[in-house]
């Protein structure tokens, strides 16, 4: 048997149609049973270049006549860009077009400049930084090629310099350091006390396996430990192999 895959799309000038793949099928095995990885990747990678291109034609339409005087933008020169997406690299259409006479100080302009914001598309820039995060660079590759269309242009040092872009906009993002709280201005308004001692902060964490093996939860445990107390009259804390054994009763308002 045979299958013919289709895409269609629908807008005001009609319905246009493009053969996507034709699948052939004749002994059914657990090898032939359904899409292989390799048809699916290619169906959807063609998939995804109709769309693109008709969804950039059709905004090209649009903005065609300038909103202004109305006059249609006069072509300077065609010419497309390559843009990674998640279902392979398509080439969009990247005329540059003349501007009217309302816009003299502007002579050309490429009108997909608008909307275009790099060379990735987010969720392809998605899955790079998660996985990059997580587990080497080389190896996020090596899975984005066995399971998406993408084809060479995942690579390791690809993948490295979109996570530390990525890692640089969050940080600008987030701004400047500030303090949670004043060390001398308390929550109720009133002056701290001088501190205690020096003090030693640990703070441990580790797996605890669930019950019946259902996964595992995650424990962090902290202390805080001070050399000594002002005001105190109890007697030093005892030392044990050079440190100073002793609980901080008030650790919050030490660590923020």
């Amino acid at each position: 048997m045979k299958f013919q895959i289709e895409v269609i799309c629908i807008n005001d000038d009609g319905k246009q149609h493009c053969e996507v793949m034709q699948i052939e099928r004749k002994q059914l095995v657990m090898e032939t049973l359904g899409l292989s990885l390799t048809e699916s990747k290619a169906i959807l990678e063609n998939i995804q270049n109709f769309i693109v291109n008709h969804q950039v034609t059709e905004d090209l339409a649009r903005c065609h006549v300038c909103p202004v005087c109305h006059p249609r933008h006069t072509s300077k020169g065609q010419g497309s860009i390559p843009v990674r997406t998640v279902f392979g690299l398509v080439q969009v259409p990247n005329p540059c077009w003349n501007h009217c006479l309302c816009k003299k100080d502007q002579k050309s302009f490429r009108p997909v400049s608008r909307w275009l914001q790099g060379r990735t598309t987010p969720e392809l820039l998605f899955l790079e930084t998660k996985g990059g995060s997580l587990i080497p660079y080389a190896k996020v590759a090596d899975l984005l090629k066995d399971v998406l269309a993408v084809g060479d242009t995942a690579n390791q040092v690809t993948i490295r310099q979109h996570l530390h872009a990525v890692a640089e906009s969050m940080e600008q993002e987030l701004g400047e350091e500030k303090p949670h709280i004043s060390s001398n201005i308390p929550e109720n308004g009133e002056e701290q006390p001088l501190p205690d001692g020096a003090m030693t902060v640990g703070i441990d964490g580790g797996y605890v396996r669930a019950a019946h093996k259902q996964g595992c939860v995650e424990v962090i445990s902290g202390k805080s430990e001070v050399s000594f107390r002002r005001g105190s009259n109890e007697s030093p804390p005892a030392k044990c192999f050079g440190f100073v054994q002793t609980y901080d009763q008030k650790p919050r308002r030490r660590i923020w």
